[in-house]
């Protein structure tokens, strides 16, 4: 059985490769490679590249630990654009990395798959598991998606879904753990919620105003359990039976090291269920920008 801090995944998305050096001129490749120091260092397993990271493979291709010691997901390129395309972008990724193989390629988008192309981009990256560039292929998909449909209908070996101590959704209606039996390798995503569980009500994004009492509620029992949110946030994570990988994003080897302690700390002891927020709009973080 995986230890916490083995269940513990890290995406690459928010390592900002792409950016120019912070305000105290540390570059954002030393910043990642003592990042990834630290997750090989507390044998954290999955590695995900990242949707949108495409640009940045290389420079994180050069500061990676070799031997690589991370299970390696990449992104799949967008299935509408037809299975020549995403068998290219993939080859295309693995060469940018600096690897020959990764453990596995995610549709970021299910609903591409329905697009007259995708069966035949699904088709392809079976294809490409199956002569070994990728040991798995995963969907990732959103509580509005039906995991356990497109789970039902596509097969895959991964399903990555949002679940965390505010949104709790798919858990407390079965659909992950039906999933799970499936035979599917769940990782959990969006567990600290675009970070909405440490910030203070009153600095909430606009959908979540209407949610701010709940918020500020979870907040104090919390605190009343003497525990804090980023401890209740992996604790909560780490507990579901559910999850095979719970990924985590940082910007800082410092914010690692704050949830590798958080990982290896007994978790609180909280009423999880009386923290969940029952508002979907709320919860969905794809509105904040619009709004």
């Amino acid at each position: 059985m995986n230890t916490p801090l083995q269940k513990l995944g890290l995406t690459a998305a928010q390592f900002g490769l792409d950016q120019p050096a912070g305000p105290r001129g540390r570059s954002p490749q030393a910043e990642a490679r003592e990042i990834l120091a630290v997750a090989a260092r507390a044998r954290l397993s999955v590695l995900e590249v990242g949707h949108g990271f495409a640009n940045s493979e290389a420079a994180l291709g050069a500061v990676l630990p070799r031997p690589q010691p991370f299970k390696m997901c990449i992104t799949a390129a967008r299935c509408d654009r037809g299975p020549d395309y995403v068998e290219a972008e993939a080859r295309n990724s693995l060469r940018r990395l600096g690897v020959e193989r990764a453990y596995g390629i995610i549709v970021n988008a299910p609903s591409d798959l329905f697009s007259p192309q995708g069966a035949a981009a699904w088709y392809r990256l079976q294809t490409l598991r199956d002569a070994g560039l990728f040991e798995r292929i995963g969907i990732s998909a959103h509580a509005t998606d039906d995991p356990v449909g497109l789970t039902r209908r596509f097969r895959p070996d991964i399903v990555q879904a949002p679940a965390s101590l505010l949104d709790q959704r798919l858990l407390a209606d079965g659909s992950l753990a039906r999933v799970a039996g499936m035979q599917v390798e769940v990782h959990l995503r969006s567990i600290f919620l675009n970070s909405l569980l440490f910030l203070p009500p009153d600095r909430a994004p606009g959908p979540m105003k209407d949610a701010a009492n709940q918020l500020s509620r979870v907040r104090r029992m919390i605190a009343e359990g003497r525990s804090d949110p980023l401890q209740a946030a992996i604790g909560f994570a780490l507990s579901r039976q559910e999850g095979d990988c719970v990924l985590v994003g940082v910007t800082s080897a410092a914010e690692l090291n704050a949830v590798v302690a958080a990982a290896a700390s007994p978790p609180p002891d909280l009423d999880w269920d009386e923290m969940a927020i029952d508002d979907p709009a709320a919860l969905d973080a794809r509105r904040w920008v619009a709004a």
